[in-house]
């Protein structure tokens, strides 16, 4: 039988990427904590959308990409220099990807004039309580920054205005869907979810 405990957390301790341990309460745990949290958060949002779908496809390649913004974190600064840009590191790059998909999504809906109470629909809603768990993990980390050369804050602070934008898309796309009687008006399990897909229009947009 495979166990997953090792107890060998058990002294409140936690082992680093290519060694060394830290307390549980360390500076980089508590980030990758609430990193950890939003990933869960975009899970619930994808859940709620069609399989296969544009959105789903943009909440997946956003968790896999937070994968790699842990392991940097997970990663003492002795051992930076074993860190693969875009594997386990973050890369200029990829905040610039997220520049784009921020400009993009703005084309496609008329932006809010006044403040936005989340809850319109489920994934909308899961999408703002992720942004605000990323804006937490962007706070320990102004708090505590990495190495002068690290993406991570950056690209946290992007994501967090990319998830407000898409989140106000899909309340957007919510509107609609009930104003014109398109398939998904009520909310549902990932089966009967509507899909995230654009007019013909609309298909330049990421």
């Amino acid at each position: 039988m495979v166990r997953i405990y090792t107890r060998k957390g058990d002294d409140g301790t936690t082992g680093l990427l290519y060694g060394g341990r830290v307390p549980k309460h360390a500076p980089a745990i508590e980030i990758n904590g609430a990193v950890d949290e939003a990933q869960a958060a975009l899970g619930m949002a994808r859940a709620e959308t069609a399989a296969g779908s544009e959105l789903d496809g943009v909440l997946l390649g956003i968790e896999r990409d937070l994968y790699v913004l842990m392991a940097e974190v997970a990663t003492a600064p002795a051992n930076r220099g074993k860190l693969a840009p875009g594997t386990s590191a973050v890369t200029a790059e990829m905040v610039v990807s997220l520049e784009h998909r921020i400009d993009a999504t703005a084309e496609r809906f008329a932006m809010p004039t006044e403040f936005v109470l989340p809850g319109d629909n489920r994934v909308s809603a899961a999408l703002d309580l992720a942004r605000t768990v990323v804006r937490r993990a962007e706070r320990a980390v102004s708090a505590t920054p990495p190495a002068p050369e690290s993406s991570v804050g950056p690209y946290l602070n992007r994501l967090s205005d990319l998830l407000w934008m898409l989140a106000r898309w899909q309340e957007t796309e919510h509107i609609e869907a009930r104003t014109y009687g398109r398939a998904g008006d009520e909310p549902g399990r990932r089966s009967r979810a509507r899909s995230s897909t654009p007019p013909p229009s609309e298909k330049g947009a990421p």
